[in-house]
């Protein structure tokens, strides 16, 4: 059985580093896709506070189709270019969004969502997916988060190569 040490969030540095290090103990050996998000969007679900969505978007037919994730029901289609994370695949990079109620074309699968990040998944430079966090805290993900955050998808992305 898998058990998931949490470390306080007032030092990021080493709260992500325990994060990232149970990310990799927890995906070691995995291959089935499914399963990798399943597990990392409950590990992120756990650590992360202040939280009220995290989960994964995949890229199908050329749009954005819901995949694995943890808390309330979402939108299941997104078009490429629209709301947040269709603007990270459109752009291909990180979306941090203070306020998502300020940002144009948002979607509001939850009201309670105040502030979000999304990072492009890439196989072989092309986006294939992303991954999209809300809070119902305003600006509570920064440009720290963001460069934690994309290293949790660098080590997913390992294993859609």
């Amino acid at each position: 059985m898998f058990v998931v040490e949490k470390a306080s969030t007032e030092d990021k540095k080493a709260f992500y580093t325990l994060m990232l290090k149970q990310l990799e103990a927890l995906l070691e050996g995995e291959k089935e896709p499914i399963a990798i998000m399943a597990n990392t969007s409950a590990l992120l679900n756990e650590c992360l506070e202040q939280i009220n969505w995290v989960g994964f978007y995949l890229m199908r037919e050329g749009e954005l189709i819901l995949g694995p994730f943890q808390g309330k029901v979402a939108c299941m289609h997104i078009a490429v270019g629209r709301g947040v994370c269709g603007t990270a695949v459109s752009e291909n990079k990180t979306q941090v969004v203070e306020d998502v109620h300020a940002f144009p074309g948002h979607i509001a699968c939850d009201s309670a969502s105040r502030s979000e990040i999304v990072i492009p998944i890439r196989r072989n430079q092309e986006v294939i997916g992303v991954l999209d966090i809300d809070s119902p805290v305003l600006a509570r993900f920064d440009s720290e988060d963001s460069v934690y955050l994309e290293q949790v998808v660098a080590i997913i992305e390992q294993y859609f190569q």
